[in-house]
This record gives C-alpha cells, structure tokens and sequence, in this order.
C-alpha cells in the first residue's frame, strides 16, 4: 500500500519486513536526529510484539515516533486471535510520554494523522480498516485531547471511541424512538482524555455508558471511570459497554464478531434500555 510513496520518496521509506522490534528501534534512532519517524503495522504488531522497544527506546526518550496501528478492535476477524488488538488502547495508555488516539471514521484519521506531525514525542495513532462509514458530513474541529459531539442530547450520554462512533450512532437514533435523547461523543483521543467533556455529561445527563472495541479492562470505559470517581460524582449513571475477559475463538468478519461482543447497534439500544429500566425500577422500589 506504500508503493506511490515509495516510489516518490525513497529515501523516506524504509520496509524493515516481518520485523517490529527492528522497526521501532530504526524510528527510534531517526527521531534522534530529529525526523518525524512513523512506524506502520496491524495493531497488534505494531505495539505488542515490540512492547520493549516502544516502551525503552520511544517513551523513555520521549523520542518523536508516531506508531500507526491497522485493524484496532476485531477488524481482522477472520484471521483470529493473533490479528485481533483488543488489549492495544490500555497497553499503550500507560506508556508514560504516550498519546493515544482513536479516530471514529476517514476524517478524523486524517485529522489526527497531521495532529500527531504537529505534536512533539510519541503517538499512537489506532485506525481500523478501509471503507469505514463516515461519521463526519464536513470537517470538524480537531484537536487532541478534545472530544467531539458529534449528537446533542440531553438524557443520557454514549461516549464512543473509533469505529463504534458510527454503532453509537446509529444506537442514539433507535433510542430517540423510545423516548431516549442520547448525546453522542467521539473520544478520539483517549489519553490525554477529555475530561471536562466527561465531567459536562455527568453534570447535564443522567448515564453516560461508554462504548469500545475493545477490553473493558484499561480501555476507554476504565479511564471514563476514573475521571468519575475522581471527580466525587455519585449521581450519574454509568456502564461500560465493551469486550469481555476473554479472547474471541469465534472466526469471522468484523460485523459477526461485534455481533457475538454485543457491540452491534440493536445491542448497544438493548444494553442501554435494560441498564436505564433496572434502575428506574430500583428508584421505585
């Protein structure tokens, strides 16, 4: 997929072939002479089998290394578990002197592409695969660290990260039949976190359920958490709609694993009427 730029630019690219630690320690020693190194695999290469590299050579450095990751989530599904990043948001998270971004759709990859040029030190920039739906008409404002509404609402809060955006969505227009005026926020940047946009849906709504693909553990419902309980708020209500403690066995495309993760649509409207009517029935009672 880099052959026009190859091509044009030869001296720019180097192809270090099935070797991910070379690659980050060849980024690494670019950005010491002060290039601006991008690494590019699928996701779960791009981070995890280089881990060491990315963590010492990168971080510890603070090193100007923007690391592209294809496929976040189960978007290659029908190659099973190796080629699924589920766990990638919360690994890379942690990293100290790391960004972590997670465009929703084909314009805020492009948004965030040249935010993170714009930027100094390390970035992951987490992609999910071609022909995604596009979330954005127009161009919205981008900025890292800054979430976007991409639908008012005044009830209830989804707060989603990557592809879901598009699922919360369309989730937001099916509750909105019910009754149920959801806001809708893309998090495209999961650290640094938007917490005042958090804070905002805790104060003028009254859930916020926050919807990845990805592990609940340490992803984006773990860092909304965080910000929650930090802030001392005891009112809102919250719930993580996510991946599961487990590694997916099933084989198959995309749309039937978020089927089977309950990251569908119809699942997210099913999780958020089912959560909403519990708790009502508990103030009741």
């Amino acid at each position: 997929m880099f052959e026009d730029f190859a091509g044009r630019f030869p001296g720019r690219f180097i192809n270090v072939g099935v070797a991910e630690a070379n690659m980050v320690g060849i980024a690494a020693g670019l950005a010491s002479c002060g290039k601006v190194a991008f690494t590019y695999s699928i996701a779960p290469f791009a981070t995890i089998r280089c881990l060491e590299q990315i963590r010492i050579d990168v971080c510890y450095h603070n090193a100007n290394v923007k690391i592209v990751g294809v496929g976040g989530g189960l978007a290659y599904g029908p190659l099973g578990a190796t080629h699924h990043a589920i766990e990638d948001i919360s690994i890379m998270r942690a990293l100290p002197n790391m960004k972590v971004l997670s465009p929703a759709d084909p314009v805020e990859a492009d948004l965030a592409t040249r935010a993170a040029v714009a930027v100094d030190g390390p970035v992951y920039i987490r992609l999910g695969k071609s022909g995604e739906p596009r979330v954005h008409s127009g161009q919205p404002d981008f900025e890292i660290g800054r979430a976007i509404t991409v639908k008012d609402g005044t009830n209830i809060t989804l707060v989603a990260t990557g592809g879901l955006v598009y699922n919360a969505l369309l989730a937001a227009r099916e509750l909105a039949t019910q009754g149920i005026d959801a806001r809708v926020i893309s998090m495209h940047t999961i650290k640094p976190l938007d917490e005042e946009a958090i804070l905002r849906a805790a104060h003028e709504t009254a859930a916020i359920f926050t919807i990845e693909e990805h592990t609940l553990i340490g992803g984006l419902g773990s860092a909304v958490a965080e910000v929650l309980a930090e802030s001392g708020n005891r009112k809102v209500l919250f719930q993580r709609i996510g991946i599961r403690d487990r590694f997916c066995h099933e084989v198959g495309s995309q749309e039937y694993l978020r089927e089977l993760s309950g990251l569908s649509p119809q699942h997210i409207v099913s999780r958020v009427v089912g959560y909403l009517s519990r708790e009502l029935s508990k103030d009741i009672m």
